[in-house]
């Protein structure tokens, strides 16, 4: 199957490429804020983040071209151009918009889980990836990311830890915590009780995250109790779209939240938020 073989050739290519995966432009900081954006794109995820150095990295894009009006109010305007966009799973709430992104930005790689969906969505983002010729790399568990050398800003890859090509895509989020400083930030995507279950038993020491992204909007089938301690986050961000369908976020998730004494930001009540860094503490900007 083209599929199979396409992501035998990029486990091959980060494996070739080595576990820590530097990107190759200059370092020129003009500031020591790091920009971490949730942006406000209705049911689904879009993270935009933004190195003291200036480069740019995206978790998701939701469902659909809402995600350039938002990336406009936080990108410089005649910016055109991000590093590296992550599709933490190939749902349609979380990839939909970044056909749209290719078609209008210059993106520097497509990072993926190895999820598969048989959507015309999935198939449409594959396909302009391969046309722009944007490298497309898998993750695994123990890949770093280095945004920023001089402000040691990375990304480190937690899950998958093996091949999660017949998961679910939800069971095989990407997982990835953000570090700079003293601060970090767990971002989830879709992961579940059972990948939380998975990351408890691999990961737990290195869990710890000021910020944490909800898994799947809120719903009950993420955020277990002995996850979110282990996480022991000061903020929670839910990003959900106001009256959907799936009754997210789910009472359950928001009272293990409130039990563990976490402070719940949602987008369908505060629009985007925009929470900054400089490596020893977040502020709410918005």
């Amino acid at each position: 199957m083209p599929y199979l073989k396409k992501y035998k050739w990029v486990i091959l290519f980060t494996l070739i490429f080595v576990d820590i995966f530097v990107w190759s432009s200059s370092d020129s900081a003009q500031s020591a804020t790091l920009k971490v954006v949730f942006l406000d794109i209705g049911q689904g995820d879009s993270i935009y983040i933004e190195a003291p150095n200036g480069r740019q990295v995206m978790f998701d894009a939701g469902r659909d071209q809402s995600v350039l009006r938002r990336l406009g109010e936080v990108m410089p305007l005649f910016d055109r151009s991000i590093d590296m966009v992550v599709d933490t799973n190939p749902d349609a709430d979380h990839i939909g918009g970044f056909i749209p992104i290719l078609g209008k930005y210059t993106v520097g790689a497509l990072l993926e889980s190895g999820t598969f969906n048989s959507s015309k969505t999935y198939a449409t983002l594959e396909n302009m990836a391969a046309e722009k010729k944007i490298p497309d790399i898998l993750l695994r568990r123990g890949m770093k990311i280095i945004l920023d050398s001089k402000n040691n800003v990375y990304i480190d890859v937690l899950f998958p830890d093996r091949d999660v090509s017949s998961w679910t895509s939800n069971d095989g989020s990407v997982v990835a915590r953000l570090v700079y400083g003293n601060d970090s930030v767990l971002l989830t995507g879709d992961a579940t009780k059972l990948t939380e279950g998975i990351l408890l038993q691999e990961e737990k020491d290195t869990l710890a995250s000021e910020v944490l992204k909800a898994g799947h909007h809120g719903s009950h089938t993420s955020s277990g109790a002995d996850f979110v301690k282990a996480v022991h986050p000061t903020y929670a961000i839910i990003s959900v779209g106001a009256g959907n369908k799936y009754g997210h976020p789910h009472q359950e998730t928001l009272d293990t939240l409130a039990s563990a004494g976490v402070h719940v930001l949602r987008t369908d009540q505060l629009g985007t938020i925009v929470m900054e860094s400089e490596g020893d503490g977040f502020t709410i900007v918005k």
